[in-house]
C-alpha cells in the first residue's frame, strides 16, 4: 500500500486498450444517471395530463432526485474511500433498477416522487466514483480532459433523454420506454461487476474507522478554497439541470405550441451541443494552464445567455438556437470538476469530490424546487400553459445565481498542475 491507501500500482496509467475499456464502461454506468435526472423535461406535459400534477409537482417530482442524490453524497464519498469504488458502484446499480421499475409501475404521484427518490440514491455514485478512479490511476494534468469524457459519455443519456424518449413515449408509452431503461441499467451494471475488477478498485482507505471517515469529511471542508468552488458547483450544472433537465419542454410547448416530438428534437440539439462542447471545456485549462479562466469565461457566457433570453423577445427558431447557444455555454463543468479535486489530497478525494458534487446536485434540487414555486405564483391560463413572463422570471433567477457565485469564485486558489514554476519550485 502507498501513502493515503492507495493500493501499490493504482497511479500507474493503464494502457491504452485498458483505459479505453475502462472509461467506455464507466461512461454507461454514467449515461444511466444522466438520462434519468433528464427524462422529467421532454415528458413532464404529459406526466402532467395523465396524473394532474403542477407546476410545484413536477419541480418536486425532478428535484426529488437531487435531493436524496446530494443526501448520500457524504456517505457515497466515505464508502469509495473505504470500500472502493468497484462496491458503491455495483450496490447502487441494484438500487437504481428498482427505481426504475417503481416509476414504470407508479399510479399516482407519490409512487412517482417515491421512485425519484429512489433513484437519486441509485445515481449517486455513478459520476463520482468514476472520477475518483481517474484521480488514483492518471495524472492530475489530464483530470479536466478525462472529466470531460465522462460527462461527454454519460451526456449520452440525456441526448436518450430527448429525442429518443419522446418518440417512445409517444410510440409505446413513458411506462414501457422505462422498463427498456430498466433492462439497459441491469446491463450497464453487469458491465461494472465484470469490467471493472481487481485490487485497484477495491478499498482504498484501509479500513479506517467510521468516526475517522467523519473527521476527513470535516478536514476536507476545512481545505483552502472550499466554499467558493462549492458555491460555483451549486449554480453552474444547476441551470442547465432546470432549464433543459425540467423547464425547456413545457417552455416550447407553452409558449411556441411546440408538440412532443418537436420538444424532443429542440432539446436534442441542446444536449448533442453540450456533449460537443464538453470535449472542449474540458481541455481549456489546458490552453489557459490554470483552472480559474476557463471557469470564469464558461460561467459568463452561460449569465449572458440566460439574461438574453429574460430579456429579449425569442421567436420559435431563435428558442431553439438560444437552447443550443446556451448547451454549449453551460458545458464548462470539466474545469470546475477539476479545480475542485485539485484541492484535496490523495486520501481525501472521495469525500471531497463527493462535498464538491452535493453543491452540485443539491443546487438542482434547489433550483428546481425554487422555479417550481415561482412558475406557480404565475399561475395558467385556461388551457393550462404558463405564460411567458414565468419563464423569464426563471431564466432571470439562475442568472443571477450564476453571477453571485462567479463574485466569489474569482478569489479562489487556483492550483492548477500546469502552471509555471517559479525559482525555487514555488508557482506563480
Amino acid at each position: 500500500m502507498k501513502d493515503g491507501g492507495i493500493p501499490a500500482g493504482a497511479t500507474a496509467v493503464p494502457v491504452r486498450t485498458q483505459a479505453a475499456l475502462l472509461i467506455v464502461v464507466l461512461g454507461c454506468i454514467y449515461s444511466v444517471s444522466q438520462f434519468l435526472r433528464n427524462s422529467i423535461g421532454v415528458i413532464a406535459p404529459n406526466l402532467a395530463a395523465d396524473l394532474g400534477l403542477t407546476a410545484t409537482d413536477l419541480g418536486l417530482l425532478s428535484s426529488g432526485f437531487f435531493l436524496t442524490f446530494s443526501a448520500a453524497q457524504i456517505p457515497v464519498g466515505i464508502c469509495i474511500d473505504r470500500y472502493g469504488p468497484r462496491r458503491v458502484m455495483l450496490v447502487c446499480a441494484v438500487a437504481a433498477v428498482a427505481g426504475v421499475l417503481l416509476f414504470a409501475l407508479a399510479r399516482d404521484a407519490a409512487m412517482l416522487v417515491g421512485a425519484r427518490l429512489l433513484l437519486g440514491i441509485g445515481c449517486s455514485s455513478f459520476f463520482m466514483a468514476p472520477l475518483a478512479i481517474y484521480a488514483r490511476l492518471f495524472p492530475p494534468e489530464r483530470f479536466a480532459f478525462l472529466t470531460g469524457i465522462q460527462l461527454s459519455l454519460g451526456n449520452l443519456g440525456t441526448l436518450a433523454a430527448t429525442a429518443p424518449l419522446a418518440f417512445a413515449a409517444e410510440s409505446v408509452g413513458w411506462r414501457t420506454s422505462f422498463l427498456v431503461v430498466a433492462a439497459f441499467a441491469t446491463a450497464a451494471g453487469l458491465a461494472v461487476f465484470f469490467g471493472v475488477r481487481g485490487p485497484v478498485f477495491s478499498a482504498w482507505g484501509g479500513r479506517e474507522s467510521w468516526r475517522s471517515a467523519l473527521g476527513g469529511v470535516r478536514e476536507a471542508m476545512r481545505v483552502r478554497s472550499f466554499w467558493p468552488l462549492f458555491v460555483m458547483h451549486a449554480t453552474g450544472y444547476a441551470s442547465f439541470g432546470t432549464v433543459v433537465g425540467l423547464w425547456a419542454g413545457p417552455f416550447l410547448r407553452d409558449v411556441y405550441g411546440f408538440d412532443l416530438e418537436q420538444r424532443g428534437v429542440a432539446l436534442f440539439a441542446a444536449s448533442a451541443t453540450q456533449i460537443c462542447a464538453l470535449f472542449l471545456w474540458g481541455g481549456a485549462d489546458r490552453v489557459f494552464h490554470a483552472y480559474k479562466p476557463a471557469v470564469i469565461l464558461g460561467a459568463s457566457a452561460t449569465i449572458a445567455c440566460l439574461a438574453y433570453a429574460a430579456l429579449m423577445p425569442l421567436g420559435p427558431v431563435a428558442a431553439v438556437v438560444w437552447l443550443v447557444v446556451f448547451g454549449a455555454s453551460v458545458a464548462y463543468t470539466p474545469p470546475v470538476m477539476a479545480h475542485g479535486k485539485s484541492l484535496f489530497p490523495q486520501n481525501l478525494i472521495g469525500r471531497g469530490m463527493t462535498l464538491m458534487n452535493i453543491g452540485t446536485m443539491g443546487g438542482v434540487f434547489v433550483m428546481q424546487t425554487v422555479t417550481g414555486r415561482l412558475m406557480d405564483m404565475f399561475g395558467r391560463d385556461p388551457l393550462g400553459q404558463y405564460p411567458q413572463v414565468a419563464y423569464k422570471a426563471v431564466f432571470s433567477l439562475l442568472a443571477l445565481a450564476i453571477a453571485a457565485a462567479l463574485i466569489t469564485y474569482v478569489f479562489a486558489h487556483d492550483a492548477h498542475p500546469g502552471r509555471v514554476r517559479e525559482p525555487g519550485g514555488t508557482k506563480k
